[in-house]
């Protein structure tokens, strides 16, 4: 089931598409052609006409006493409308996603939104109708996460906070953005789950991902989840026709981000292990006590897991190591290796693995690597969670 969600692909009209005002009817004839799913430009939207029938959002009104309105004040101003007015990959068309500011000039929203942006096709508008032209300060396709640069940016535009600490199951959440085109839109929930992995078209699972079931759609796809304290916990990473939605953490994203903003690139850490998940059948087999753990189903070639882990190959799950730790953190499942790797260790990092290896506990030392470059950028989205493409992994 496809988990990755991107921008509407919805075309705007620049001089119609105004951030206060719905953009029509979901369902009328045209309104809503089709929702893309994996790539910008993969559907359509109707903009507002003068013969629509569109009411007016106000950020004002009577005041009432909610926690939720008062955290969209307190941030909706700093939320933004990011539109695609061109693609790099030729073919015409464009789309629509969201962002948020960070500081004085940069904004964050999702690599996939703006991957197929030509120079100069990204325009900014902020919840004061003023529009902005924004260029790519850095992308990274592994988290999905891109900056872009703003210049002069609004005075009502102040920078979101990216959380420090995991977010807690249960805590109210909300998602602010622009789903399905109708902009400054909020949406309710709950963090229902941390340390997720979902799937990627690069064939690497993103790590650490927060699960919600706050409604998100495509349009949602790069902005805000927020605590009703209003700190950002997780850039949203939107579907469709889903009943649960998901966010790329904030603690990864504070990873990821500065080094975008300084370089333009960040460099993922890389074992080069394919990985499965320890059952009971495979723990018998091993004669472990518990099924715990994760196996070693593969070893790639000269990557930094080559000639320090034994894999289960043919010779079946009997035959291979299981890691049960690393730097003596617990990995009792899949999720818990890439969320570990992903927001603990750097290229160039040496942990230790604490493995059970033909039925003895043993610990080994492996020098982590930089990630590969993406052989296959095109690659469909997997089926459900991995920790690796066929030819590269962890």
């Amino acid at each position: 089931m496809p988990l990755v969600g991107v921008a509407t692909g919805v075309t705007p009209d620049l001089d119609q598409c105004t951030r206060r005002r719905l953009l029509g009817a979901v369902g009328a004839a045209g309104a809503v052609a089709a929702v893309g799913l994996g790539t910008t430009g993969g559907g359509t939207a109707q903009n507002e006409t003068n013969g629509s029938n569109a009411t007016t959002q106000e950020n004002g009104g009577a005041d009432v006493d909610s926690p939720y309105t008062d955290t969209y004040r307190e941030t909706i101003d700093s939320v933004v409308l990011v539109t695609i007015s061109g693609s790099s990959l030729g073919g015409g068309g464009g789309g629509l996603g969201t962002g948020f500011v960070i500081d004085d000039e940069h904004i964050v929203t999702n690599n996939h939104v703006v991957q197929s942006a030509s120079e100069g096709g990204i325009e900014i508008q902020f919840s004061n109708q003023e529009w902005r032209p924004a260029s790519v300060v850095g992308t990274d396709a592994y988290s999905d996460l891109a900056v872009l640069r703003v210049d002069d940016l609004p005075d009502i535009a102040d920078g979101l906070s990216l959380s420090e600490t995991e977010p807690v199951i249960g805590q109210e959440v909300l998602a602010i953005g622009n789903p399905l085109g109708f902009d400054a839109s909020v949406s309710q929930g709950i963090v229902s789950g941390i340390d997720r992995s979902l799937p990627s078209p690069t064939g690497f699972s993103i790590p650490a991902a927060i699960q919600t079931d706050a409604p998100v759609n495509p349009g949602n796809s790069g902005g805000p989840l927020v605590s009703l304290e209003g700190d950002v916990l997780g850039v949203v990473f939107a579907g469709a026709a889903q009943t649960i939605g998901f966010a790329i953490s904030a603690r990864l994203a504070n990873r990821v981000v500065p080094a975008l903003i300084e370089d333009g690139t960040y460099e993922h850490p890389y074992m080069g292990v394919g990985v499965q998940p320890v059952g009971p059948e495979i723990a018998d087999e091993l004669g472990l006590e518990e099924a715990n753990g994760v196996l070693v189903a593969e070893v790639v070639p000269n990557s930094p897991a080559d000639g320090v882990l034994t894999p289960a190959g043919r010779r079946g799950p009997g035959s291979g190591d299981v890691i049960v730790a690393i730097d003596g953190e617990e990995i009792p499942n899949q999720d818990q290796l890439s969320a570990y790797l992903a927001l603990e260790t750097s290229p160039g990092d040496t942990i230790e693995l604490e493995i059970v290896r033909d039925g003895e506990e043993q610990t080994v030392e492996l020098t982590l690597a930089e990630r590969p470059n993406i052989e296959r950028p095109g690659t469909g989205i997997p089926s459900g969670p991995s920790e690796r493409p066929p030819s590269t992994g962890p």
